[in-house]
This record gives structure tokens, C-alpha cells and sequence, in this order.
């Protein structure tokens, strides 16, 4: 079956599991799973662009993901510095514009200098959207909205709610995808999935494909979204 360009998620967003199960497998070190996870990020990245998509979030490093082993953080603190270093040729004739979503805590200068430095590069790109939430969880990301909310002493609805997330550019997720058959959310943009279509996969995320993420996309577009409604 073909994708249905006419009837393409607007927001897909993809918690990336299984790196380090992928290395355990192959008696490697966990670093070797996640180096190869940002191999398969690339590919999905200008494949999405390919496509059509507008937006593309993936969760790269959660506020709950320092609890790891300190060589671990230390080498998923660099991929990001790296990952761009490498693909910024590719980012920039896709067209695509880069984005952060997270908080700065506890994040090198270093860290947060490169990825602005794309941001402002690509902010001009029309294509899509590629965002990566990086030092990110989604409770963290709606206790800062409301305590930024409450410093203005503007009414509480859910627009200037809104206005106040790290996400507050982006769409409400249509097509959610989680790799390595786990099969939750994880604090992952919790606001913007209130409606999102859920999407679970055993393959592992080094080994999601291109196909794989066409695959998720044709299920989504055979499912009924009613959003609260009777059709």
C-alpha cells in the first residue's frame, strides 16, 4: 500500500527505544547502540522531509535519563554536537528547519550554543520541522508553563497555557511511534498528545527504517479519529 499524501499526519513524534538493547544483542557497548540510533535518526529525519511531513518530534534525552551511568550521560551530552556536526549539509538542502524543546538545566554551554546556532541557521527553512526535545520531560514541561502563567497574572485557559510549554510552536501530535515493543508514554510531551493516535512496534529503533516509519504512517491513515465526536 501506498502513503496517502492527502491524508499525512501533520505532527509525528517518535520516542526512540531500544539502543541499548540493539548493542546488548551484538555483545557491544550500550555507546555503540546509541551511535547507531543517531545513523537511524538521520535517515527518518530526511525521509520525513521526503515525505512531505510538516513535523517531526523525537525524544532524545529525558530529565529522567541522568539517572544512567555518567559515561553513558556523558556520551549522549556530545551526540547532539555531533549528530549536527555530521548532517548539517543534509538539514540545510532538505529545507528543514531545527528546533529544541527542553530545559537548559544542567546543560553544557557548549550543548546549548550548538544547537542554537542551527536553530537561528535554519530558522528561515519552510520544510519540515524537526525538533529535538533533549533534556526534557513532560511534568516538567507543564509545571514551568504554570509558573510562568502565574508570573503574568493572566486568566488560565488553555491557549495561554500553551503559549507558556516549551512546545508551544508545535501542533498537537498526531501519530505517536515507540520503537522496542514498549508500550508507554514516558512523560513525553504529555500536553500535546491529548489526542495523538498510538503507534507500537517490537523493531528496535537502530533498526526502524524508512519502511517501518511508512508502515506506521499507513496504519494511522486506516484509523477513524473522532476526537471526542460521533461520526
Amino acid at each position: 500500500m501506498k502513503i496517502n499524501q492527502q491524508k499525512l499526519p501533520r505532527h509525528v513524534a517518535i520516542i526512540m527505544d531500544g539502543n541499548g538493547t540493539w548493542a546488548k544483542r551484538r555483545g557491544l557497548p550500550r555507546n555503540r547502540g546509541h551511535r547507531q540510533g543517531a545513523l537511524a535518526l538521520k535517515d527518518i529525519m530526511l525521509h520525513a522531509a521526503k515525505l512531505g511531513l510538516e513535523y517531526l518530534t523525537v525524544f532524545a534525552f529525558s530529565t529522567e535519563n541522568w539517572k544512567r551511568p555518567r559515561e553513558e550521560v556523558e556520551y549522549l551530552m556530545n551526540l547532539p554536537k555531533e549528530f549536527f556536526s555530521e548532517h548539517e549539509e543534509d538539514i540545510v538542502l532538505e529545507n528543514i528547519r531545527l528546533r529544541w524543546i527542553g530545559s537548559r538545566e544542567r546543560l553544557s554551554e557548549e550543548v546549548i550554543q550548538e544547537i542554537a546556532r542551527l536553530e537561528e541557521k535554519t530558522k528561515d527553512n519552510q520544510g519540515l520541522v524537526f525538533t529535538l526535545a533533549f533534556n526534557y520531560g513532560g511534568r516538567d514541561e507543564i509545571v514551568h508553563a504554570a509558573n510562568e502563567l502565574l508570573k503574568t497574572g493572566k486568566e488560565i485557559n488553555e491557549q495561554e497555557f500553551n503559549n507558556f510549554l516549551y512546545s508551544n510552536f508545535l501542533p498537537d501530535v498526531d501519530l505517536l511511534i515507540r520503537t522496542s515493543n514498549q508500550q508507554r508514554i514516558s512523560n513525553f510531551l504529555l500536553w500535546k498528545l491529548a489526542y495523538s493516535e498510538l503507534y507500537f512496534t517490537k523493531t528496535l529503533w537502530p533498526d526502524f527504517k524508512p519502511k517501518d516509519l511508512g508502515k506506521a504512517i499507513r496504519e494511522y491513515q486506516r484509523r477513524e479519529r473522532r476526537f471526542g465526536g460521533i461520526k
